[in-house]
């Protein structure tokens, strides 16, 4: 079996003092990728900020033979996230490799949700994807190469309680792929998302702590891995996992039913006596754009 190999790609990852983040860094330095280490250092909730977390994974990965240096920005700025991108620049030259992957939690019921809870997720999960993204696609078209990786969560997919505003940051990512990824289709970027689960800090108090080491963070690597490598070649999916499993999600329409004529009113009545077809999804099909989905309106919009 060939081994994928990062030897001369320069990767970031986002996030990577902990967790999940922590085991990309060590797997990209242990094949060759060097790699910034990227974390400001603060809590769950994005309180504080403390270098060691991304001294300690430089460290790990310098023993080891391999070659990383530390990052303390901010993803949650302009100003952050172009640090975080010339911090790479200044020590190897360019950006091969993105993983998005920083993010805090601040659970509340929705009806308990204080503004300052919501903004704050959706400042380090949504805008930080942003920040990051930008000027490191800037010279990854430039050079004609690169892939870009956001984390989205089961959360934004299909919901769990008490995580409107992770959720929503989450599930916007997925926006922010399907629109990149037709921007820079014609450059050689891949952009993807996977929506990882995993035993760590994030997750300690929700899972119980015999699912340790059945949600071992290092399960989530390999997927992360090779959508990063040069050997990938799918752009705009979404990859679901957790202990081992691995399976695409999409976003997908039902076949539905063509009402009316394309020119005369349509009533609620006609919607009701058509429901069942209307919300089945019997017939799904994914959708490469949104322009795809005029193919079902085709037959009333041409006439």
């Amino acid at each position: 079996m060939a081994e994928i190999r990062f030897d001369g790609r320069v990767a970031i990852v986002t996030g990577a003092g902990h967790g999940i983040g922590r085991m990309y860094a060590l797997e990209l330095a242990a094949r060759g990728a060097k790699v910034v280490v990227n974390d400001l250092g603060g809590a769950r909730d994005g309180a504080g900020a403390d270098q060691s977390a991304a001294d300690q994974v430089v460290a790990e990965i310098t023993a080891a033979g391999g070659e990383a240096v530390a990052n303390y920005d901010s993803v949650a700025t302009m100003k952050g996230g172009a640090n975080i991108v010339q911090t790479a620049v200044d020590a190897y030259g360019k950006v091969d490799i993105l993983v998005n992957n920083a993010g805090i939690l601040r659970d509340k019921s929705f009806l308990k949700m204080s503004e300052e809870e919501w903004d704050l997720v959706i400042a380090v999960h949504l805008k930080g994807a942003f920040c990051v993204t930008q000027p490191a696609v800037k010279l990854m078209k430039a050079a004609n190469y690169g892939r870009v990786i956001f984390t989205s969560s089961t959360s934004g997919l299909y919901g769990n309680f008490g995580q409107c505003n992770y959720g929503a940051a989450k599930m916007g990512l997925v926006g922010i792929m399907n629109t990149l990824k037709l921007e820079i289709a014609n450059y050689n970027i891949k952009v993807n998302t996977i929506a990882p689960t995993a035993y760590s800090r994030m997750t300690s108090d929700i899972f119980p702590p015999e699912f340790e080491k059945k949600l071992n963070p290092q399960f989530n690597a390999p997927m992360v891995l090779y959508l990063a490598s040069e050997e990938n070649d799918v752009s705009g999916m979404i990859y679901v996992m957790g202990a081992g499993w691995y399976g695409r999600t999409a976003v997908v329409s039902g076949k539905g039913v063509c009402i009316g004529n394309g020119i005369r009113e349509i009533h609620p009545e006609e919607i009701r006596d058509h429901f069942q077809q209307v919300n089945s999804l019997a017939e799904t099909k994914p959708h490469a754009s949104g322009a795809n989905i005029f193919e079902y309106m085709t037959p009333l919009v041409s006439k």
